[in-house]
């Protein structure tokens, strides 16, 4: 199993940037495969991004594509998502994730952190 616990999410200006981090607990974190997902208020979870285990491939969301570049150091058991040229419909809850398979797999993903709110505000 692996814990998982975001932190980095505050209120930023709109156009802005910030760092989200998930810590991860376990000597495995490196077999995982990771992801961001964000809640908005009165929205169902959606996926924002992916990565795979070496950190050598990577997937997103049209919404975020080119903007929440998501990186991993397996070193430090740990997973970024650096959001940039913030939008108000970036606001939402951010979950990191987990998962044994594949990284575009976005139903699979079956550890869950407890996230991290991000609000933009114009």
């Amino acid at each position: 199993q692996v814990q998982l616990v975001e932190s980095g999410g505050v209120l930023v200006q709109v156009g802005g940037s910030l760092r989200l981090s998930c810590a991860a607990s376990g000597r495995t974190f490196s077999s995982y495969a990771m992801g961001w997902f964000r809640q908005a208020p009165g929205k169902e979870r959606e996926f924002v991004a992916a990565i795979s285990w070496s950190g050598g491939s990577t997937y997103y969301a049209d919404s975020v594509k080119c903007r929440f570049p998501i990186s991993r150091d397996n070193a430090k058991n740990t997973v970024y998502l650096q959001m940039n040229s913030l939008k108000p419909e970036d606001t939402a809850v951010y979950y990191c994730a987990a998962q044994m398979g594949y990284y575009t797999e976005i139903l699979m993903y079956d550890y869950w952190g407890q996230g991290t709110q991000v609000t933009v505000s114009s």
